[in-house]
């Protein structure tokens, strides 16, 4: 798949800015010494990987190139000073160094096909208890959540934290490393349904807070969370959704407590689409309650922070590493989708329809090289 043009959101570009091309292998004689070819196997389908077809997200890699943040496969052509992996490894592709959200020459090379070209430097060794689907949900989800609750949130074990958003894949990431540290979650969403199955993945309390209206915002949720916690108020919100959420959730806190800013999934047309620069309807909290309520409000741009200090990275990717290996640490994956349906996969993904991480698996018509 090739992302043409940016559209004018999402939407557009998944009727009118994706082309389906038949893909080659990689011609090898172009490639540095230290590259390897990936047969991509699974490639999950993110929010991000929608939020850049219309240049709505803060990284814009230049088209045509082709979607998958996050992917896995099989190394299949290794260069001549590949020396970390050898023919036939399963691997994950790290999202900082290739694909779409890197900085570099290999932007262009995202997990939406059928190869894919990365430095030996970007492959992390599957772990052998992972599938290729789990592993393409690893990263990006779980080092998101880390960032924001640990690095971030300073999240102790015995405290309590609200997380919104929680049946997406980053949301249920962060209810998965809340419950690993130790902490109680209160989890929210929209769909009772959906809601069940976080409350399977290991939520202690789960309300459902859509507007029983039907309207586009939230029902008053304060009173239940205080009965929680027994009047207290949570020690931490993790709020990827932004918006009327972000209010309600201002009087759900005991003084002195840490507010992450995560995302605004809510509200993703805060930027312009085309690629254009400025937040025209930016969110807003309201700076009284902050002050009285002596919050500590967090930005939580995880990509960002990395990409200024990569450091950080080390004792992140450990410490999820180490737990997928020894705490059973699994991301959860929802449907999966042939190539074919590659364009369906997207609108599952930007209509929120499904639990945890949704993965595409491309079809390999190509011959062997």
């Amino acid at each position: 798949m090739v992302v043409q043009r940016f559209a004018d959101d999402p939407a557009d570009a998944i009727d009118n800015a994706l082309a389906i091309e038949v893909q080659p292998f990689p011609d090898v004689t172009a490639l540095a010494p230290t590259d390897v070819v990936i047969a991509v196997e699974s490639a999950a389908v993110g929010w991000v990987d929608l939020l850049m077809t219309s240049g709505q997200y803060q990284h814009m890699p230049a088209p045509p190139y082709t979607p998958g943040l996050e992917f896995s496969g099989r190394v299949v052509w290794a260069g001549p000073s590949v020396s970390r992996v050898e023919l036939g490894d399963p691997v994950i592709a790290d999202g900082f160094l290739t694909g779409p959200r890197s900085i570099g020459a290999y932007q262009g090379y995202g997990g939406f096909a059928t190869y894919a070209v990365a430095p030996e430097a970007a492959l992390i060794p599957l772990p052998a208890c992972l599938s290729f689907d789990q592993g393409a949900n690893l990263l990006g989800n779980y080092e998101t959540a880390y960032h924001c609750l640990v690095a971030r949130g300073r999240l102790q074990a015995g405290e309590t934290v609200l997380i919104h958003g929680a049946s997406g894949s980053t949301g249920l990431a962060a209810v998965h490393v809340a419950k690993t540290l130790g902490a109680t979650v209160i989890a929210t969403g929209r769909s009772p349904a959906k809601l069940a199955a976080v409350k399977e993945e290991g939520a202690d309390h789960v309300l459902a807070i859509a507007d029983p209206e039907g309207g586009p915002g939230v029902r008053r949720f304060r009173d239940e969370v205080k009965a929680l916690t027994g009047g207290r108020g949570v020690d931490v919100v993790y709020d990827g959704v932004g918006g009327d959420i972000s209010l309600e959730s201002l009087r759900c806190v005991r003084f002195g407590a840490r507010f992450l800013i995560v995302g605004w999934a809510s509200t993703p047309d805060v930027a312009r689409g085309r690629g254009q620069r400025g937040a025209p309807r930016a969110n807003v909290l309201p700076t009284n309650l902050i002050m009285m309520k002596g919050l500590d409000v967090l930005g939580c741009p995880t990509v960002i922070s990395t990409h200024r200090d990569p450091s950080i990275r080390r004792e992140r990717l450990a410490t999820i590493l180490g737990w997928v290996n020894e705490r059973g640490l699994r991301p959860r994956v929802g449907p999966i989708y042939p190539f074919d349906q590659v364009a369906e996969a997207m609108r599952a993904k930007w209509s929120s329809r499904h639990v945890g991480g949704c993965v595409l698996r491309p079809r390999d018509d190509a011959p062997p090289a």
